[in-house]
């Protein structure tokens, strides 16, 4: 081998051919030619809801002759509520909100104008609907420079992830680094916000830079590969519990 050559990852092979759900412990399983799906560290991957065993199930229908495990997010963020979660639910809930604590939607620009103007008519009710529904207020900041958020805040974001499900605030966690904000992600988990409104209220200065400048290929790629996990997301909240 050349040096400084680095040899391709190759992909695992499907190894299977029916996907199928079935009730299992309470919950729902997906089995591949009748054998349950295994968690990283072997436990059994059990969905709490028909519509999540469902997401799944179609993640591991849709591979081709090659496993692209990069794309199953369901499968991924279903592992982290099963594995990752439950031993480190107050660390997740403490995650969340340090993103509220510099909260994307906080952070309006400065200049020009027309931003500033665009922001503010897309982001101030978003932040008006979370401090009237859980009684909190939040620091606006004009510019980059950190603005600190009141405690009292912040506590009450903890509260509002730790009081979800496993499957629920791995969502929330999710959703928090995928937007920048967990004040989005929260309003996308209450519903009042949907995938796609989410994703575009977090990417509103890159959509404006793109209507001004034009259109970066490899921008446009990231941002849709970061929509189609705002859209899992979206489908991920609805089929949870009740």
């Amino acid at each position: 081998m050349a040096k400084g050559f680095i040899e391709p990852i190759e992909k695992p092979r499907r190894f299977y051919k029916a996907v199928e759900v079935v009730p299992e412990d309470g919950g729902f399983a997906v089995r591949l030619d009748g054998r349950g799906v295994r968690t990283p560290k072997g436990g059994r991957l059990t969905l709490p809801t028909r519509a999540l065993a469902d997401m799944v199930a179609e993640e591991w229908a849709a591979q081709g002759e090659t496993l692209e495990i990069a794309g199953m997010h369901a499968t991924r963020l279903a592992n982290t509520a099963i594995e990752s979660i439950p031993p480190a639910r107050a660390e997740t809930a403490d995650a969340v909100a340090s993103y509220a604590a510099s909260d994307l939607i906080c952070y309006f620009a400065e200049e020009p104008v027309a931003l500033v103007e665009r922001q503010q008519a897309h982001w101030e009710p978003v932040l008006t609907r979370i401090e009237e529904e859980a009684k909190v207020s939040f620091v606006r900041a004009a510019g980059i420079v950190h603005q600190a958020q009141p405690e009292e805040t912040l506590a009450e974001v903890r509260a509002i992830a730790l009081a979800e499900g496993d499957f629920g605030l791995a969502g929330l966690a999710f959703g928090a680094a995928l937007f920048g904000s967990a004040i989005l992600a929260i309003g996308l988990r209450r519903g009042w916000l949907t995938g796609v409104q989410a994703f575009e209220l977090s990417q509103l200065d890159e959509i404006w830079q793109a209507e001004k400048w034009g259109v970066d290929e490899e921008a446009a790629e990231r941002a849709e590969r970061l929509k189609v996990e705002a859209l899992m997301l979206e489908r991920w909240f609805r089929a949870l519990p009740d």
